[in-house]
């Protein structure tokens, strides 16, 4: 009986947050750990189900760097990296879109219908769901000069076709990103994924962007698991950053964070991904459990 009355309590707790975010578009970047493990994968799209299923509007974008690399690693090529971007050739993006698409993106998708979700595919490029010009990366040296940093077949999105994505919201299913998107001469071009759910986000004025990491969120003090922050503002992030608290594997998401902010998203949040259910606690109770991110 106790547990039936905590049970309820949840319910409880969870109801205005179910009536304030019904009709809402939440974005949803999923990556890192999560993706990895078949149970705690599940576990989140069980939760996206969820959230589809109480009226709210998820998105998701996947990323797949680790797969990519171990595929590559398979065929002895050896993945290059420049500021944290995949140098992309034509090889490399070949082998790009097939663990994205082949891969992560139909597995997703498999295993939402296995859970009675709707799953609606966005991985072909050539549906123009998503635009973007290609990446410059620029390094200033120490004695000054500019140094140029050709990434090949990389991009960063422009543009989001808005009524693309409405479409499938309205038909009640579930869009799955790939992170490739369709360069200005028509050519594919391989994007990061945190900062495709942030243009995503932004270009669908979503109520939040959630982002799926390997911690339970930004801690204050380096080091410190008691010094985890629950809420921040981006002024506080940018303090952070700053005094190089926030740095490593964390800034990307945090970027990201930043960008939605300033695109007009309400909310950004990072949690971690392998905790049983962290969706559906960061959102429908009052604590939360990662750290949120506001303007």
């Amino acid at each position: 009986m106790e547990n039936a009355v905590r049970k309820a309590q949840v319910l409880i707790e969870a109801l205005p947050y179910i009536r304030a975010f019904q009709g809402r578009i939440f974005v949803i970047k999923f990556g890192g750990a999560a993706m990895d493990d078949e149970s705690s994968m599940r576990c989140v799209l069980q939760d996206i189900v969820f959230l589809e299923s109480v009226g709210i509007r998820p998105i998701i974008v996947h990323g797949g760097g680790p797969a990519i690399s171990q595929r590559m690693r398979e065929e002895n090529i050896k993945p290059q990296f420049v500021h944290g971007h995949r140098v992309t050739d034509a090889a490399t993006l070949a082998i790009v879109k097939d663990v994205l698409v082949n891969v992560i993106n139909a597995t997703i998708c498999r295993m939402l219908d296995e859970l009675d979700g709707r799953p609606a595919p966005v991985a072909d490029p050539a549906a123009g769901a998503l635009r973007a010009r290609r990446r410059i990366s620029e390094e200033r040296l120490p004695d000054g000069s500019v140094q140029v940093h050709d990434l090949g077949l990389v991009g960063d999105v422009e543009r989001v076709d808005a009524n693309f994505f409405r479409k499938i919201l309205d038909e009640r299913r579930v869009p799955v990103v790939a992170p490739l998107a369709l360069g200005p001469d028509g050519e594919t071009l391989n994007c990061n994924a945190d900062m495709v759910a942030a243009a995503v986000a932004v270009g669908m004025q979503a109520e939040k962007a959630v982002f799926l990491s390997d911690t339970h969120g930004i801690r204050v003090v380096p080091g410190d698991p008691e010094s985890f922050a629950s809420t921040l503002t981006a002024a506080q992030v940018d303090d952070l950053i700053q005094r190089n608290v926030i740095s490593g594997g964390m800034l990307p998401k945090v970027d990201a964070c930043r960008r939605a902010l300033a695109g007009g998203v309400r909310k950004t949040h990072i949690i971690d991904g392998r905790l049983k259910h962290s969706l559906l606690l960061e959102i429908f109770t009052d604590r939360g459990v990662g750290t949120e991110i506001v303007r």
